[in-house]
């Protein structure tokens, strides 16, 4: 019985071991990638649609007028015009994946008749279209989903739309 041999693992059992990890662990982010991007779409069109009710009460004509803005720039307006919902608005919103503090990527389109729009870019491109013949965001164009032309800021042609 040789007394001098040592216990241990040889330099191809760790190499073994570490592929091996290494494999589970991208295969692993492959699998939940998709759920973290279906999890920020459900954010998106959770808030819109909360958001989105206040449309029932009417559309809100910014100081600046008919136009295209960031949702986080007509908060405040939302909170003066609205003040017995103010608790409810948010203080800001962002969108999950490209949006900051100063720029929710929520977008509220208002248009010269006063009607409006609140929609945000998804991301899955394979989302269902709900709302099919309109390509842009439409006020009166329902709540759903619609598909442009062109992609938006999240790298997809699908979006979604909470209108009057």
């Amino acid at each position: 019985m040789d007394i001098t041999k040592k216990k241990g693992f040889t330099m191809i059992e760790l190499l073994v071991v570490i592929a091996i990890i290494v494999v589970i662990s991208t295969l692993a982010m492959v699998f939940l990638g998709g759920a973290r991007d279906k999890a920020r779409d459900t954010k998106r069109l959770a808030e819109l649609s909360q958001i989105g009710r206040f449309l029932t009460f009417g559309c809100l004509v910014p100081a600046g007028g008919a136009g295209e803005y960031d949702l986080n720039e007509l908060l405040s307006e939302f909170r003066v015009k609205y003040p017995q919902y103010a608790d409810n608005i948010p203080k800001n919103i962002q969108d999950p994946k490209t949006g900051t503090a100063a720029a929710s990527n929520y977008k509220y389109l208002v248009d010269s008749n006063g009607d409006c729009v609140l929609f945000a870019n998804l991301e899955l491109a394979d989302t269902p279209v709900t709302i099919p013949g309109i390509s842009q965001a439409t006020p009166h164009g329902g709540k759903g989903v619609f598909q442009s032309s062109t992609t938006g800021w999240n790298n997809s042609t699908k979006y979604f739309q909470v209108s009057n």
